[in-house]
């Protein structure tokens, strides 16, 4: 799979990417795309909600009145959590959200995301380039470059590593998100609507998708 490459103004510079094809050209594995997005959001829960229970609430451990004879129910305290201000039955404790995924399923989970992506023809290639001293305003106009509006639409820019510079420059920008090669993930491949690849940023696909030698 073959890409053209972009200069800053929107003009193709005459140069190719070659995309993998066992990467962005896959059958797409629906059910692992599903866990790896399910462990994502767990992951960002904090997990910090608690309620108190009958005897973590202030009160009275004094019994309301007599077992028997009153013609009423039986009342032990008055933190029995049928009255306002008793504890909680069952409600929610601290607890870990975080779901084990391994690293072959990652790894077919991105690989799976980025197919979905090159088979919607949503994946631009830009020439590398640098913002200084960084700009918001010049970031959007190159996107805007590459008929990408961002007002609009959410768009993930990925540079072969950090770049403080242009980073800074889409910070402002909500619909703008931004990371280095070797963190990308399937949900926020699948959470925009365009993949935006710096061309070194790109070339590195062909490393990743080189077999190891055998030792």
């Amino acid at each position: 799979m073959q890409l053209e490459v972009f200069n800053i103004a929107g003009e193709k510079t005459g140069r190719t990417v070659e995309l993998p094809d066992q990467i962005f050209q896959a059958k797409p594995h629906q059910h692992v795309l599903y866990l790896a997005v399910k462990q994502y959001l767990a992951a960002q829960r904090q997990g910090t909600h608690k309620t108190k229970t009958r005897n973590e609430v202030k009160g009275s451990t004094r019994k309301l009145h007599r077992q028997k004879g009153t013609g009423g129910s039986r009342k032990g305290s008055i933190r029995n959590p049928l009255f306002r201000g008793g504890g909680t039955v069952f409600g929610p404790q601290p607890r870990d959200y975080s779901i084990k995924l391994n690293k072959k399923e990652k790894d077919l989970a991105r690989v799976s995301a980025l197919s979905v992506k090159a088979s919607e023809q949503a994946i631009r290639i830009v020439e590398d380039f640098s913002i200084q001293p960084p700009k918001t305003k010049q970031f959007v106009s190159v996107l805007k470059a590459l008929g990408i509006d961002p007002e609009w639409k959410k768009v993930l820019f990925v540079t072969p590593e950090y770049q403080e510079s242009i980073f800074l420059s889409f910070r402002n920008v909500p619909t703008v998100n931004g990371l280095a090669f070797k963190d990308l993930n399937a949900y926020d491949i699948l959470n925009a609507n365009y993949l935006v690849f710096t061309e070194q940023a790109a070339r590195l696909f062909q490393e990743a998708a080189e077999p190891v030698p055998a030792q």
